[in-house]
């Protein structure tokens, strides 16, 4: 298998990461790992993340998703694989699923 094959993963990211611009931040380095998905806010605050991209560009996300922008505190970051839904782009979402 090699590393370029595209991958499905689901991320919850708690903490203190709504009105941070967490959203927004997340789309601007998908859009540089060239990673596609969505980002939403949850009604229990947490922000919902489907991102789709190989293995390097989801680790580099990931990691990402650990820290956030400067505002943020992320206490928790879950992690799941999922089935590809072949995204166009990397799109913030304004409600939840």
């Amino acid at each position: 298998m090699t590393g370029s094959s595209i991958k499905h993963i689901d991320i919850t990211v708690s903490g203190k990461v709504q009105g941070v611009y967490f959203r927004l931040s997340t789309k601007a380095v998908a859009d540089q790992l060239g990673v596609k998905g969505i980002a939403c806010n949850e009604p229990d605050g947490t922000v919902y993340l489907e991102a789709e991209g190989d293995d390097f560009a989801l680790d580099a996300f990931l990691e990402w998703c650990r820290e956030g922008p400067d505002r943020a505190v992320v206490e928790n970051v879950v992690c799941r694989a999922g089935d590809v839904k072949n995204y166009r782009n990397f799109e913030v979402i304004r409600k939840s699923r």
